[in-house]
């Protein structure tokens, strides 16, 4: 049976806009509010929301003896404001992995209490060539060395303040998103990206007229990137989950842009073999482009799930994502890819 139509365009258009809302962990209602809106479009799914933030929708299969869930996050790599320095600029607090020389000159959004936003960009402390020469170049990025140069009038601590700027504040990196030739260019791809799939996967099922194999909750995490996001808001019948997440692209990786992947072991230690191999099998049956791969430096939702105590078969799949935590960079074959990945899973 042929897989229904994916509206590439839609699928593009949405992962650019929610690429575009700010979510670092911690400060992800405005994106979880844009896939909310997104999915009330399409009256099969019933919405909620967990206590702890994340949105759950629930579409009644054709059989529900054995209901499923997939899972992706919307939540990002970010920061907080940790200190403000007597000179007025700020120190962060790392929100998730994020690797602070790929964020260097990057533009942030302080996000204050009250409510205001706050413009300035990711500087490394002595980043002058003229002023302080060797230093510019050669000393270490890390949270000591890095500030965020404010773009108000503001020389000591009190003045920050006096913009409203407080520790705690949330602050979120811009995700520089472009499109082109089919790459699409952004930070956040992870996992945003997948997000994406989920919800154009949704589309073309409904757009189609047809309905899922069985029970289906799609679950949108919001704590993934520090490391419980999936451990609450599965529901307890669920039998199988599967985690939608990017593919870890690099050197000793067998993922590439071009392709999904199924993932059958990362630091957590292997998936799932039955539901591995079930997921294969559709990818070859439907003959959807993938690879198989493992990732040694890498955690999911399902494993967040699965540390919780969750009774249930775990598989990841996902598109190849280059330079993840970084300035990511994925293919539009291989988002399509996923997306047929998913929607033969909820068909079958």
């Amino acid at each position: 049976m042929p897989l229904p139509t994916i509206d590439t365009n839609h699928l593009i258009t949405f992962l650019a806009n929610l690429l575009n809302t700010p979510s670092p962990t911690g400060f992800t209602g405005q994106a979880i509010d844009f896939v909310e809106q997104e999915l009330s479009a399409y009256p099969r799914l019933a919405l909620s929301r967990t206590r702890k933030g994340a949105l759950v929708a629930k579409w009644e299969g054709r059989s529900s003896d054995a209901p499923r869930a997939l899972t992706a996050h919307v939540d990002t790599l970010g920061g907080m404001v940790k200190e403000i320095k007597p000179s007025g600029r700020l120190k962060l607090a790392r929100i998730g992995g994020l690797v602070p020389g790929g964020v260097e000159t990057e533009g942030v959004t302080v996000f204050t209490a009250s409510g205001g936003r706050v413009r300035g960009s990711y500087m490394h402390s002595k980043a002058s060539g003229h002023t302080y020469g060797k230093a510019a170049y050669e000393d270490k990025r890390d949270d000591d060395s890095m500030e965020v140069r404010l773009d108000a009038r503001t020389t000591n601590a009190d003045e920050t303040r006096g913009l409203g700027i407080n520790v705690g504040d949330f602050v979120a990196f811009d995700p520089r998103v472009e499109v082109t030739d089919g790459f699409i260019r952004s930070r956040f791809l992870d996992d945003k990206a997948c997000v994406a799939a989920m919800v154009s996967a949704i589309k073309s099922l409904a757009d189609s007229g047809k309905t899922p194999a069985q029970t289906t909750y799609f679950h949108i995490s919001n704590y993934e990137e520090v490391g419980h996001g999936a451990s609450a808001g599965i529901p307890s019948d669920v039998h199988e989950l599967v985690t939608v997440d990017m593919a870890a692209v690099g050197d000793g990786q067998a993922s590439d842009e071009f392709h999904a992947t199924l993932c059958v072991k990362d630091s957590g230690g292997p998936y799932h073999h039955g539901l591995s191999t079930k997921l294969r099998q559709l990818a070859e049956a439907h003959g959807i482009p993938y690879k198989v791969d493992i990732y040694p430096n890498y955690g999911s939702d399902g494993e967040a799930f699965w540390r919780a105590g969750g009774d249930v078969a775990v598989a990841l799949i996902g598109p190849g994502v280059d330079a993840s935590h970084n300035y990511e960079r994925t293919h539009t074959e291989a988002l399509v890819a996923t997306t047929n990945w998913i929607l033969a899973y909820l068909l079958d």
